[in-house]
Parts: structure tokens; sequence; C-alpha cells
């Protein structure tokens, strides 16, 4: 029996963070966890044992299929491991999961996520999944592929503008979600009707954003890595322009985009890191005054701490100069002392040099010259 779901591939249990698929044992910690797996979690507080008054906390972290994950109340008398498949309430009927936390770390994450654990809205684990259980579950998540495309061929056929990325069957075979996008709002209830007729299930229509569709479909990203809301990244926070304008990144759409279309995810990791940087740097629309003339900001180098200026009568010559540097010279001049020159203050001159034909290649009369050599064959 177990040589038979095995051989039903692995691919379909990717999305669910499996390295393999399920086996019927109930302990699987080793192939459900710790590969790249953004469902997958530490339990940084496994090895601190409780004090004999404090009873384990009955609820666990369970995951599904891509970024769902929930939590449920355990049954008295009943407890898991990570790694065990369970039975849940689900609406209707019941799904199967792979739970992944268990014990107090469950408390603090229910409490990051603003969840009471004594809600009675919480719902319940039934029980650890049966061989049937999983035997179903296996088949309809089998189906879930072929199910997806069907149902793009059914929209297109309707007519409606949006796009299915991506389909769950509930563990029981009962229910289907279908994840879509969509740039207008979509009516799509004779949809709901042709999905029911032909796959025989409860349907439930769930929009999603690009940043998500991006996760669930995966790419390579332009660092040459697989993308982060693909493998680890589940928190999907506002991206703005004043990101890559803090951190002196060229505005160039093409290269701040990702493959969602929207600004890269990435341009957040150091944001914090150069804005704790930037306090320290002058105001950079300041001019610079000097017995020479007037200076203006045209670049920084933040980790080296430098800022570059220009003469405004000799934009082409850059001088580097320190942020203390600078900030000696701002509060000279608020005193009405003038420097004689910046170049007493700089550690580079950088000399702008402008492009100079030497081959003459960019002339479109260059072969009018008579010059070239004829070749008789």
């Amino acid at each position: 029996m177990e040589e038979q779901i095995s051989n039903n591939g692995e691919k379909p249990f990717l999305s669910r963070g499996c390295n393999q698929p399920p086996r019927l044992q109930y302990h699987n910690e080793s192939g459900y966890a710790h590969g790249c797996s953004k469902l997958d979690s530490y339990d940084w507080l496994k090895d601190i044992v409780l004090p004999e008054s404090q009873l384990k906390f009955d609820c666990i972290e369970v995951r599904f299929k891509n970024s769902r994950k929930d939590f449920y109340r355990i049954p008295e008398g009943m407890w898991f491991h990570a790694g065990d498949i369970v039975a849940v309430e689900a609406s209707p009927g019941h799904d199967i999961g792979i739970v992944t936390l268990t014990g107090e770390v469950v408390r603090i994450q229910m409490h990051r996520k603003r969840i009471n654990p004594a809600s009675e809205e919480m719902k319940k684990v039934y029980r650890k999944a049966r061989i049937s259980d999983i035997e179903k579950w296996i088949s309809v998540v089998a189906q879930e592929d072929q199910t997806m495309h069907r149902a793009r061929r059914i929209a297109s056929r309707i007519g409606l503008k949006m796009k299915i990325n991506d389909v769950e069957y509930q563990g029981d075979g009962t229910k289907a979600i279908f994840y879509y996008t969509a740039d207008e709002r979509v009516d799509f209830r004779e949809l709901i009707k042709v999905l029911a007729e032909n796959f025989k299930v409860r349907i439930e229509m769930r929009q999603i954003g690009v940043r998500q569709e991006s996760g669930r479909l995966g790419g390579i990203g332009t660092c040459g890595r697989e993308l982060c809301c693909s493998t680890w990244l589940t928190d999907f926070r506002s991206v703005s322009t004043n990101m890559a304008r803090v951190q002196q990144l060229s505005p160039n759409p093409q290269k701040l985009a990702g493959q969602c279309s929207k600004l890269k995810c990435c341009l957040g990791y150091e944001y914090e890191v150069y804005l704790d940087a930037l306090k320290h740097f002058p105001n950079n629309e300041i001019i610079l005054k000097t017995k020479k003339g007037e200076a203006v900001h045209q670049k920084t180098d933040i980790f080296n701490q430098i800022m570059w200026y220009s003469y405004v009568a000799d934009p082409n010559n850059l001088l580097a100069i320190p942020v203390e540097k600078v900030s000696e010279i701002i509060e000279q001049n608020s005193r009405g002392n003038y420097p004689d020159k910046l170049e007493d203050f700089a550690k580079i001159k950088e000399q702008k040099v402008d492009f100079e034909n030497v081959v003459g290649q960019d002339d479109l009369r260059r072969f009018d010259r008579g010059d070239e050599i004829s070749v008789v064959i």
C-alpha cells in the first residue's frame, strides 16, 4: 500500500512543503520539513523543558498548500509532533494538513498574528489522518493541475477577464479553492455554476495579488536565485520608490521591477540600514559656499561616508569630501565664513572626460572616403 502511494509522484506535494510523497507512518518530520520551503518553521523552544505545573499549550500550527497556514485546537488526551498528517475541521467536511509547530512557540506565533487562543471560533483537530484519509488526499492533490487548466479554458470560453493561478482541493475532496488575479472586478457567478457542474465539488473563488501569484508560480530573479516569494518570503510589505531613492539606486523601472511587475521586495531588505546611516549626513540640498565659488551636491557614497560636490561653474569636476568636512563647511557658512576652495577638503578629485571618437565608427559617411581596400575575385 505504501509503495503504491509513493509512486504517485513528488511534484504535487512540493507546494505543500514536502520533499517526498506522504508515507503511511505517523511521524514524518524528516520527510516534510527542513528544505528550501517557506512553509517550514523552526521550533526554537523545543529543547526547553516546561515547569511541571504548566500544562502543554493545546493549539498547533498546521500547513496546507503554498502559504496557507492555520491554528487548530487539540482535543483533550491527544498530542501531535511536527510532521504528523492530521485531519482538521473545515467547512464543510474535513481537511488534511501537516503539523508544523507544537508547544509554547505556537502561543507566541498566535500572539504575533493577533489570534486569541481562547476564542470559541478556533477550529479543532479531529484525529491523526487514517490510511483512507491519506489515500483520498493524494488522489485529489494529483487532480489540481488538471483542474486548473480546465478551469482556465472554461473562464476563457465564458469571456471573463481573469487568470486562474492555482487550485487547492480540500483533503476530503468536497471543496476546491480557485485562486485568481484580475485587473478589474469580475462577476464569476456563472463561472462558479459551470465549475461546480464540471468538477462536482463546492467552489470557492479567492482573489490574490500579483506578488502572491509570483510566489505560487516561482521563477528565477535577476540575482540568479529563486524568487524570494516562492522560497521563504511570506510577509509581503509595501515597497515604494523612496526606498530606491534612499539607497542611491538609479530610477530605472526595468531594473527595479520584479517578475510580478511590481517593485522588487529586496529593495526593503537594506532600507533600514541606509536610513540609519543617513542620520549622520547633512542635508544634501545645502549649497557649499567658498571664495572660489558655490558647490552643489552630485552624489553620495553612504558606507564610505563621502559626499561628492562640484562647482556650479565647473560641473564636470567632482570632489569627494568626507561627511565631517561637509558639516564643518556648512557650519562655517552659517557663521559667514567661506573657505578658500573645496580642494583643501577633498579626498579624491574625479575628472569627467567627454567621449572622444578616436576610431570614427559612429560616422555614417566613414565608408565614403575612398580609402577602403577593394578585393577582386
